[in-house]
This record gives structure tokens, sequence and C-alpha cells, in this order.
């Protein structure tokens, strides 16, 4: 049963770090408190484990944020029906409309993602792909949260999310594969040192980089990286959006090659190792 509304408590409040401002936002949950009356916003969970596809939606229904939806990487964040485009294909506008709507998206509301392992970047990724550019990424994740966790399932009043998809954020790997010469382009690899380097792993049945990529893993600081056209993969378009996502606070957008190394390494394209 959710919470009786009661009046806002701007204590024990979170930063978030705005998509589009480098200032902190701060918000209260929804459920318990009612709408902000400067902004609706709603939070969502978007946990997640590679290997263990149910273990995000465990760890929703075991405590989130109150009031926050869950989406999941793989069934919302990602279209895995999609054939030779990498192991998290993007979902299409509709597929993604329709989750988003049944978690509470929508015009004017401002969206709160937490996650990890690149989870809540992907979900920051695609809301500004389909257009919604109100949204955050609470830094730290659900372990920065101050406030009091509620257990089990949300009633989540649906939204209607109108998808309006960009095309100039996006790059396949042909594209990419003309490119590789051009001194404007800045290709980074998400993925941890040791895969870079081609050592093996169970992730990637090929080991090696797309040539000339530099080095940026996603869970480690991320290194001041060269001016230039930047281009961001990782194993399957997932911890890449945490790549995106800094130098967008940065104020540097690039454009993400969704596919990745579980796409490029398929195709017989060149590779690098060492």
């Amino acid at each position: 049963m959710a919470a009786a509304a009661s009046a806002p408590v701007p204590a024990t409040i979170p930063t978030t770090t705005s998509s589009r401002l480098r200032i902190p936002v701060h918000v209260v949950p929804v459920s318990d408190f009612g709408n902000n009356p400067l902004v609706r916003y709603r939070f969502v969970d978007c946990r997640w484990e590679l290997g263990a596809p149910e273990r995000g939606r465990e760890s929703y229904l075991a405590g989130h944020v109150p009031g926050a939806s869950f989406l999941d990487l793989d069934d919302d964040l990602s279209d895995l029906s999609v054939t030779g485009q990498g192991r998290h294909p993007l979902p299409s506008a509709e597929r993604f409309s329709a989750a988003a709507s049944r978690a509470g998206l929508g015009a004017g509301v401002f969206v709160v993602a937490y996650g990890s392992m690149g989870g809540a970047e992907r979900l920051w990724w695609l809301l500004r792909h389909f257009g919604h550019d109100d949204c955050a990424v609470l830094a730290g994740g659900i372990d920065a949260w101050r406030g009091p966790l509620r257990h089990g399932p949300e009633e989540v009043e649906p939204e209607e999310f109108v998808p309006r998809e960009r095309g100039d954020d996006t790059i396949d790997a042909d594209a990419l594969a003309r490119r590789l010469a051009d001194p404007r382009l800045v290709l980074v690899d998400a993925r941890s040192a040791a895969r870079w380097r081609g050592e093996p792993s169970p992730l990637d049945p090929v080991a090696g980089r797309i040539p000339g990529a530099l080095s940026a893993p996603w869970n480690e600081e991320q290194p001041e990286l060269p001016g230039g056209e930047l281009v961001a993969y990782c194993g399957s378009g997932v911890t890449a959006c945490v790549v995106l996502h800094r130098e967008h606070l940065r104020g540097r957008d690039g454009l993400l090659y969704p596919g990745s190394w579980s796409d490029w390494s398929t195709r017989g394209l060149p590779l690098e190792t060492g």
C-alpha cells in the first residue's frame, strides 16, 4: 500500500546532476509528499546485473526510492528481439514510448534515473534520443539516497510519452569504419582496460578493440579526452552512455555506437590488440 500524502519536506534531499545544467536539482519523493510545486518529476530505478536478468527487478522490490518506477534494461531499454545489432539493440520509438508511458514519464515530467552498471545513463541517453531533455542521473545511485526506502511494487500513474526521435546522436558500424582514419575522430572504449587491450574475456568471443580507440573505463575516473568529434562504444551500448553523460556534464556531446564491440566484432572489421 502506498503511503498517505503529506506536506512536502525538503530535508534529506540528495543532489542530482541535471542533463542540461551544471547545478544541483533538489526534489521530493512524489508519492510521499505530492508533486513539487515548481516541477513534476519521477524517479526511475534502472538497476541491472549482467548475466542475472531478474536481479534488477529483485533489487527494486527489495528497496527503492519511494514513488520510483522501474525500467528493465533488457525488456524496456533494449530490444533483444532485434538481431545483428549487438547484445543490447536500441528499442524502437514505439517500444520505448510504451515503456516510458507505463513508468509515468511524459511531457512536463522531470526524470531522475538511478541504477547500476550504466542503466541510469542508458535511460538518460534514450530519453534525450527520443526528445525528452528533462532528465538527470542521481550521482552515486541509490546509495546516495538519504531518505527511507520502500519495499514491494508501486502503483505508478501512466503518462503519455510522445517520442521525437533524433537522427544525429548515433553512428553505425559502416559509417564508423569509413572514419577510422579521420584525425577529427575521438573514439572512446568504455570497457575495462583489460578488454580494451584484448585480454581474454567471457564477454567478448572475439578479443580486441576498434582501431584507434582510447581507453576510458566506465567504472573509473574519466580521463581528459582530446578535442574532436566524440564517439563512444563499449560491449553492447550501455556503459558507453556513462562516458557520454560525463562528457555532456563537461559541456560536450558525442555519438553513441549502439552495437558497440558485440556488433563490430561479428562483422569481420579491423581490430587492434595490445
